[in-house]
């Protein structure tokens, strides 16, 4: 029994980030994904919930850095190239592991079990907008570190995450692997941008001689 578990366990993380058809995992994901999304998926508040990750990332980012520019703030600048590094990286990362897996959308594959709203036709793995929500989530984190901001932004991702599966849009994996990669994306944009900005001050205050 232990040891099917293993198979089990081993077999779904295997499906979820590498999108190799496991059998049972794929059984898995269809089931959980029937049982969120609904025969008729338009409530509005689910729709909105989606499209705010584009909207949650230009606020993030264009009102960070207008604000940096307006009030002279470093820190606010600093944090607006974070943001744009971050969610650079993301796309990037997110579209090229969507290409190379190319998963078919849940409702192309199972078209009398699976309902949308609207139809999309691209690669379904992993989720672009679940990826770009934790990205954003991650990364304000990341900047102001207290837990009003950490809490909410999380909680913000995760029904960003969930709205896509009640759309019918993306498999639980589909979600779990974007939120991994946009949390991947900004941990690495917070790290280049602290080298970056590190060595923009040490070359400020480097003398020079004639």
């Amino acid at each position: 029994m232990v040891k099917g578990k293993q198979f089990f366990l081993a077999c779904f993380i295997i499906f979820a980030f590498t999108g190799y058809k496991c059998t049972t995992a794929q059984n898995l994901d269809v089931d959980i994904l029937k049982s969120i999304n609904p025969r008729h998926p338009t409530s509005l508040y689910w729709r909105n919930t989606s499209n705010s990750a584009y909207y949650a990332i230009g606020a993030a980012s264009f009102g960070t850095l207008i604000y940096g520019l307006a009030s002279n703030d470093d820190i606010a600048k600093r944090n607006a190239t974070e943001t744009f590094i971050s969610v650079g990286a993301n796309v990037l990362v997110t579209h090229m592991i969507k290409l190379g897996v190319n998963r078919t959308r849940p409702a192309d594959k199972y078209p009398n079990e699976i309902f949308v709203n609207t139809q999309t036709h691209n690669q379904s793995f992993p989720s672009g907008h679940t990826s770009l929500a934790f990205a954003t989530a991650t990364t304000l984190s990341l900047q102001y570190k207290k837990w009003y901001v950490t809490v909410p932004a999380f909680a913000w991702a995760s029904s960003v995450g969930y709205s896509r599966m009640y759309l019918g849009k993306h498999y639980p994996s589909d979600v779990l692997a974007g939120a991994v990669v946009g949390m991947g994306t900004a941990w690495a944009g917070h790290w280049f941008n602290k080298k970056l900005f590190q060595q923009r001050y040490q070359n400020k205050n480097t003398p020079t001689y004639d």
